[in-house]
């Protein structure tokens, strides 16, 4: 009789350990992200009819999906709007891929995310408002892809912004001033847009290409640092 309870046991356990543990929502949204960005193309693809746990490049803890590596996996298409129904995520790299569209708006509903990489896409467009009201975002590189418009003074509001890199897009406008208000930015690369006006010294100071932007031409040029005294913070 213990010999057939412990098997139940095993049988159970084992059954539990191989049974998915996020939510049919969460299940969902990466379903969708998977066909949309031709999973069946991954240099690394999912086994559908596996638990979730076992997917390549996702990260769960609590039940709860809280990273996305897919880094340089080969995605193609556009990011599908349920893409934001991944509410408890923290960590995004889809970089070194082939992405394109826009940013899905409902972004902003990543409320507690701190890393969101996706350089060296094929993104264009403006980035939606939505996403600088993510106050949690530590790191932000959309370098390399095809974005255009101009950056809103909302980018204040990213106020936990560490790294940010832009460069190597289309943003025109000029520079928020805004940004100098952002205490624990250490590190940005706004360079090779087409930015214009004039930036204070912090600010050029924190590129590390020395604000070189591109005018209609396409011939390179620095941005002019004004003779304004940097914010005191």
């Amino acid at each position: 009789m213990r010999k057939i309870t412990f098997l139940l046991l095993l049988f159970f356990l084992s059954c539990s350990a191989f049974a998915d543990t996020v939510s049919d929502r969460e299940k969902d949204a990466l379903v969708k992200i998977y066909h949309a960005t031709n999973g069946a193309e991954w240099k690394v693809k999912w086994d559908l009819s596996l638990p979730v746990s076992t997917w390549f490049g996702v990260e769960t803890n609590n039940e709860k999906v809280v990273g996305l590596n897919l880094s340089d996996n080969n995605l193609k298409g556009e990011l599908p709007d349920e893409f934001s129904n991944l509410v408890n995520l923290k960590v995004i790299d889809f970089s070194n891929n082939k992405i394109s569209g826009k940013l899905p708006y409902s972004i902003g509903n990543l409320k507690q995310l701190e890393v969101f990489s996706l350089f060296s896409n094929q993104i264009e467009g403006s980035l939606p408002g939505s996403l600088y009201e993510i106050s949690t975002l530590k790191i932000l590189l959309l370098n390399n892809n095809k974005l255009s418009g101009s950056l809103s003074n909302k980018i204040r509001n990213l106020s936990s912004l560490e790294n940010l890199g832009l460069f190597d897009n289309s943003f025109i406008g000029e520079i928020p001033k805004d940004l100098e208000n952002l205490q624990h930015l250490k590190e940005m690369n706004l360079s090779y847009n087409q930015f214009q006006g004039t930036v204070s010294k912090k600010i050029a100071l924190l590129d590390s290409l020395n604000m070189t932007m591109f005018d209609k031409n396409g011939n390179p040029f620095l941005l002019e640092i004004n003779a304004e005294k940097d914010i005191i913070q």
